[in-house]
């Protein structure tokens, strides 16, 4: 398959209300895949809501392995596709920010945010599941979270290891430009576009919307998703409301991405002699966690 279909699926969350987003989850995510989506992509804590108090953290906390993964597995199962989500996970006295990615035939990928944002450190503990990427019948899948895209090593660590689509679950808020437009795309678009330009990998970015209306973080919404090329495929959504787009992503095309000619070859003309970027990922990584090509 060279053409992959990834719904970004924007939604508006409340903190603390586990059940309710999950069943909006599953509706939209259901919706999406009707509608021929191949991925479905949900927000940077879909499932919690973006939660910062510690105590409402535990309280909605779930393992990996906990009901999000039973029914959204579900779906992806009845529907031979993939979804990303993002939830709040419990491992024994921990807490994570995580995103786990599951296929037809179970879990794919479980990533742990790596880069902790404001409040998140005082309620959960730094990802230690390093950076994985895996190959599917969609092409082959990294996934990082909201404030990694700040961090320029991640989405480049990724591409270097063969990815063709970075999915990134988030919750955009303002703080990283002088002014936030009321419309359009916010400064966070314009960074994962130049990123997937410079990296040559595609970029798709689903925000939560509208958490100020329920007592939470004022989210950007804007949502985006963006070819190997940093062309547009989808978005800027709706900066107020929930929303549903579709990008369909030529993954053979992105991968022409790495050779704009001849003599023109971003991959190959990196000076490895004078400068580099390692991969090392944490000793935690194993078989049992994901696959990682």
């Amino acid at each position: 398959m060279t053409s992959t279909a990834v719904a970004l699926a924007q939604l508006d969350v409340v903190a603390g209300r586990p059940q309710d987003n999950r069943a909006l989850a599953c509706t939209r995510t259901r919706a999406a895949f009707d509608a021929g989506a191949d991925i479905v992509v949900l927000p940077e804590l879909a499932i919690s809501g973006y939660v910062v108090d510690r105590d409402l953290a535990f309280s909605v906390a779930e393992p990996l392995d906990g009901p999000s993964l039973a029914a959204l597995g579900e779906l992806a199962r009845t529907h031979n596709g993939v979804v990303a989500y993002g939830f709040c996970e419990r491992d024994g006295d921990e807490l994570f920010n995580s995103v786990a990615v599951v296929g037809a035939a179970g879990l794919l990928l479980h990533y742990r945010k790596l880069h902790l944002f404001d409040q998140e450190k005082q309620v959960f503990s730094p990802g230690n599941l390093g950076l994985p990427v895996v190959e599917t019948d969609f092409g082959v899948i990294g996934v990082c979270i909201c404030y990694d895209l700040r961090f320029v090593e991640v989405m480049r660590s990724m591409s270097l290891r063969g990815a063709d689509i970075v999915l990134a679950p988030a919750a955009w808020v303002g703080g990283f430009d002088k002014s936030v437009p009321a419309v359009g795309a916010t400064g966070h678009v314009d960074s994962i576009r130049v990123q997937a330009n410079l990296d040559q990998v595609a970029v798709v970015a689903v925000s939560q919307v509208a958490g100020a209306a329920h007592g939470g973080p004022a989210t950007l919404g804007g949502s985006a998703a963006f070819d190997a090329f940093g062309t547009p495929l989808a978005g800027p959504l709706s900066r107020t409301a929930p929303e549903t787009a579709i990008a369909h992503i030529d993954i053979t095309t992105g991968r022409n991405a790495q050779v704009r000619s001849a003599t023109i070859r971003p991959r190959q003309d990196r000076r490895t002699d004078v400068y580099s970027l390692t991969y090392q990922p944490p000793t935690s990584v194993t078989s049992a966690h994901l696959s990682v090509v």
